[in-house]
This record gives C-alpha cells, sequence and structure tokens, in this order.
C-alpha cells in the first residue's frame, strides 16, 4: 500500500486509504510524505483534534529529524512554514494554494465531517494532490470518494496481525451498571493494566469519576472542557494514573501500551457504530500488548452497538482470509 500511495501520487491521482484501527496508517503515507519533501514539495498532514495534532508533531519530528516539522493549532501558531505541516483542520484557513500532497486523517470525525466551512477551508489549501484516511466510513462517504474518481486501498490488518478486539456487551439497569464498571474496573487494576472508561457526556463523565474514586483510587478525568488536559493525558500515558474516565476526546489518535476499554451507556444516543468501533480500536494497538478487552456496559443492545461488532467481526474474518 505504501508504493501504491507514491505511484499514485506520481500520476496525480489522490487516495483515500480505508484502513482498521491501529494498523499504522500515519506508518503508511511515511514513504509518500518523504518522496514529496525530496522533490521540494509542501507536505501538510490535517487532523480535526487538537491533541492529535501535536501528538503526530512530536512523532515526525523524531521519524523526520533532517527536515523541519511545524505544529500549527490553537496556541501554535507563530511558525507556518515547513517540511510537513502538522495542524488542525481549523488552520486550513491560513494557506491557500499551498499543499502539494495534503493528507487529511480522521475525515469521518468532529468537527470535520459535515462541516462545510472546514470542506472549503481543505479545497482551498489544497495545490496538489490529497490522501484521507479514516478506520470507518460511511456509506455515503464511499460513495462520494468513488464519484470524485480517489483510489480507495483497504487495509483489513493491525500491524502487528493480530485481530481488533470484539466489544463484550453487558446489560443492566443503570444502577447495576455503575456496580458492573466497579468490578471490571477493579478486575483490569488487578492485573496492573491501564483502563479508558468511556462516558457520553461532560456531565456524565464528572458524575461517574466522582463515584469511582469513591471506591477506587488513581485515576483521574478528561474532557473538552477540563484545563490542562494534555498534561493529564501525558501523565496518564507516563503510568501517573491507573484509569482515566473520559469523553469522545481521546476516541482517536491514542496509543498506550496494554490499555483495557470500558464504554459506560454504550446505548446513548451520543454513539454510532463508528464512534464505538473507534472506542474499540483504542485497546490493543501496540505490538508488545497486542491483546485487550473492551467492554460495552449498556442498558439495552441498540442496532449501533450491533452494527459495531458485526463490522469488527467481518475486518477479523476478511483479516483471516488474507493469511490463509
Amino acid at each position: 500500500m505504501s508504493n501504491q500511495l507514491i505511484t499514485n501520487y506520481k500520476k496525480g491521482i489522490n487516495s483515500f486509504i480505508y484502513a482498521v484501527c491501529g494498523s499504522g496508517k500515519t506508518e503508511i503515507v511515511l514513504n509518500v510524505i518523504s518522496y514529496a519533501i525530496q522533490c521540494g514539495e509542501k507536505v501538510g498532514f490535517a487532523v480535526p483534534r487538537r491533541d492529535v495534532a501535536i501528538e503526530l508533531w512530536e512523532r515526525f519530528k523524531q521519524i523526520l529529524k533532517w527536515n523541519k516539522i511545524t505544529l500549527v493549532c490553537g496556541g501554535y501558531h507563530e511558525k507556518l512554514d515547513g517540511d510537513l505541516v502538522c495542524l488542525t483542520t481549523h488552520q486550513l484557513f491560513r494557506y491557500e494554494r499551498y499543499f502539494d500532497l495534503l493528507i487529511m486523517d480522521e475525515v469521518d470525525a468532529f468537527p470535520y465531517a459535515g462541516n462545510e466551512t472546514l470542506h472549503h477551508f481543505f479545497e482551498k489549501s489544497l495545490k496538489g494532490r490529497y490522501i484521507l484516511m479514516s478506520a470507518t466510513i460511511t456509506p455515503e462517504l464511499k460513495q462520494q470518494i468513488k464519484k470524485d474518481g480517489t483510489d480507495i486501498l483497504e487495509l483489513f490488518t493491525r500491524f502487528h496481525k493480530h485481530p481488533l478486539p470484539v466489544p463484550e456487551c453487558i446489560t443492566s439497569n443503570i444502577i447495576f451498571l455503575y456496580y458492573i464498571l466497579i468490578k471490571e474496573l477493579r478486575k483490569f487494576i488487578r492485573l496492573g493494566k491501564q483502563v479508558f472508561v468511556f462516558c457520553p457526556t461532560i456531565a456524565i463523565c464528572e458524575k461517574v469519576f466522582a463515584i469511582l474514586r469513591i471506591f477506587i483510587k488513581g485515576g483521574t478525568y478528561v474532557h473538552s472542557k477540563r484545563n490542562e488536559r494534555e498534561v493529564v493525558i501525558n501523565d496518564f500515558k507516563n503510568g501517573k494514573y491507573k484509569y482515566l474516565v473520559t469523553t469522545a476526546v481521546l476516541e482517536r489518535g491514542v496509543t498506550v501500551k496494554g490499555l483495557q476499554v470500558i464504554v459506560f451507556q454504550a446505548n446513548h444516543n451520543v454513539y454510532n457504530q463508528y464512534s464505538l468501533i473507534q472506542i474499540a480500536g483504542r485497546a490493543g494497538r501496540k505490538k508488545e500488548a497486542p491483546e485487550g478487552r473492551v467492554i460495552f456496559l449498556a442498558t439495552k443492545i441498540n442496532s449501533e452497538i450491533e452494527d459495531c461488532i458485526s463490522t469488527i467481526i467481518q475486518s477479523n474474518f476478511n483479516m483471516q482470509k488474507l493469511f490463509q
């Protein structure tokens, strides 16, 4: 796939990478990024969320040590020029016909998805070709991509060749779900595992943490309105906390070794099958710890949960066929 991206770029063909969570999409585009830079061309790597842009910038600085890697997002826009610019989609308005190659990850994610203004920024900043990426693709998006003549490249395997974790679903009334949450969280912590506890809203996130902290020490919470959330996330990655109660701010672009995932109120209308797939994809991402558990706690199983699980099972089946 990496070579195909370079071929497409040379031929002036746009690409869409449809790859499962943890497949290593960033690594897949490294060669085409390096090729474009060597040709003296300007490359952009855009993502919807600031946290992910910062993490990408840090990674690319280590990989492309001899190139100028620039970060442009909220709080970082003093320098705009670079061989590779890592930026949020909101910052694309600063660039007009600038990027010879623009890579856009998480095209189906908030706030980019369905936002006409951000789509306009994207088109306006393009000078050459683009590569779009996502682990989830709606039928409507797939149809539009095909209509645009974009080459769709599919990858059903994680880079470590282990299957995606299939979520386990536990249903009960809301009161008993809190008991199950505490019980399952304690199990993970006894095994020395770190845990993300996903909640559908900020209010539920804070309420769940307020209850959990009474019974289980060593945790904290994060959401879009919490101050210094980057510090909290880094502290979690460095092992300061055993569990992190979070909203969708950590749904994408985060990799933690040995991470386990619990989704509280997984049947909430905030979640659709695509967001649940992304959340499940947080587990088992590291080569040294490729297996992880994902637990959905819900008052009932709805169609979004069913579609999420069936899609993951199908992806694993497609992966198995590749190695037969």
